[in-house]
């Protein structure tokens, strides 16, 4: 069973301790983990690419394969400025923490129960805005238990350069655990410029910033081990999520800081890690968390649509062992498999069946999950035709109406 504990640095005004409480989980693959693994949210007390050469491409086919000339290629120039595509300078790291760090915020939220003052809890945030929005996660600002935000919405942050404020939890998304904190600064602030994670490599160099462990503006650097780990793989069910996965350090009060490229831009929200296993950390895409911020600001919530459909990738690999094992299965190259449908949801109205495989979404070909969720968007109550290909070859035409996912049925 996979444990997910979630840690909480609380202050009483004299001293520091730590709560956890541990929910236990479906398995985790044994690919990513031999054994039981604790997973740390940081901050609350709930809740494929290739190796390439450093923070860049790899070099032409006509380029020089010596030695020499690779580090020759790769070197920083002695003044420490950049020297091109694929160049890790002795500053690169330092330039990177620089040009995010004050955008960089702590967040401290006092919590307590019918009167009774428990101290505060600590995460971090990124100033994404210069009118104040802070994005951070939202296990930092909402009670998860009671499904309501704590303090009355009411935070307390603070700048990297000791300007203190209060802050108004704006909106969040438990499932994504993605909340919006606004200030109101009299004064410009420093926001941090916002990168693309779709652009994310394994083995590109990261930063992670924050405050774990109460020790604020604290700066650790790393790769980035996987660009799109499912929330199945780590054991957690409910709706479909992806994380950044880094061996950047993190701990308690890290939760909701930025995770940095080498260009000092933002590219994930770090969110939690694996307990008793160094350099295994999760974080948020970013590019997923401004669609979700947008439509918290937009909405005041996300809308997502629900089919009641359990999908599956297919590649040339999958395909071929599926068919030594059943020779009816459908003649595919690509697709989505649906080996279950959820009973009295859209899709079994719509007339779908375990062993379909999805080829066409709302009239354009598709060949993975990702591409259905971005055709759907945040559309519900409109009909989708689908086009399935089953046993023997056998097409389909079917359409579905997608209904909002709830709590129940994610």
């Amino acid at each position: 069973m996979l444990a997910l504990a979630a840690g909480c640095e609380h202050f009483d005004g004299e001293r520091s301790f730590h709560t956890r409480a541990k929910i236990f989980l479906s398995p985790l693959r044994h690919y990513l983990l031999p054994q039981s693994v604790d997973l740390l949210l940081q901050g609350f007390a709930f809740p494929s690419f290739f190796w390439g050469f450093i923070g860049g491409s790899r070099p032409s086919k006509d380029a020089a394969a010596s030695p020499d000339n690779l580090k020759d290629k790769y070197r920083a120039n002695e003044d420490g400025s950049k020297c091109g595509p694929g160049c890790l300078g002795r500053d690169s790291i330092a330039n990177a923490a620089a040009a995010a760090g004050p955008a960089v915020v702590n967040i401290y939220v006092s919590r307590g129960t019918h009167g009774f003052w428990l101290g505060k809890s600590m995460g971090s945030g990124t100033i994404i805005d210069s009118d104040g929005t802070i994005l951070t996660c939202a296990h930092i600002v909402v009670d998860f238990e009671g499904m309501r935000s704590i303090s009355k919405g009411k935070v307390d942050v603070t700048l990297q350069d000791g300007r203190e404020f209060e802050g108004v939890v704006a909106s969040a998304d438990i499932h994504s655990d993605i909340a919006v904190v606004k200030i109101n600064p009299k004064t410009p602030i420093s926001s941090a410029k916002l990168g693309s994670s779709s652009n994310l490599r394994p083995g590109d160099w990261v930063i992670a910033m924050g405050c774990p462990l109460s020790l604020q503006n604290t700066v650790t650097a790393g790769i980035v081990s996987c660009v799109d780990r499912k929330s199945s793989d780590l054991g957690l069910g409910g709706i479909r999520r992806e994380y950044l996965q880094t061996d950047c350090a993190i701990n308690e009060g890290n939760s909701g800081g930025p995770l940095v490229n080498l260009d000092g831009e933002v590219v994930g929200i770090n969110i939690l890690k694996v307990l008793n296993a160094d350099g295994v950390s999760f974080a948020v895409p970013i590019d997923a968390a401004v669609k979700i911020m947008n439509n918290l600001l937009k909405r005041g919530r996300v809308i997502r649509p629900w089919l009641g459909l359990k999908m599956l990738d297919l590649n040339s690999m999958v395909i071929a062992q599926l068919k030594e094992r059943d020779p009816s299965f459908p003649d595919v190259i690509n697709g989505i498999l649906v080996p279950m449908v959820t009973p009295g949801s859209p899709a079994e109205h719509a007339g779908f069946q375990p062993g379909d495989v999805v080829i066409e979404f709302d009239g354009k070909s598709v060949s993975c999950i990702k591409e259905i969720m971005e055709i759907m968007g945040d559309l519900v109550g409109m009909p989708i035709k689908v086009i399935v290909k089953r046993a023997n070859n056998k097409l389909a035409s079917l359409t579905v109406i997608p209904e909002e996912a709830t709590r129940e049925r994610s």
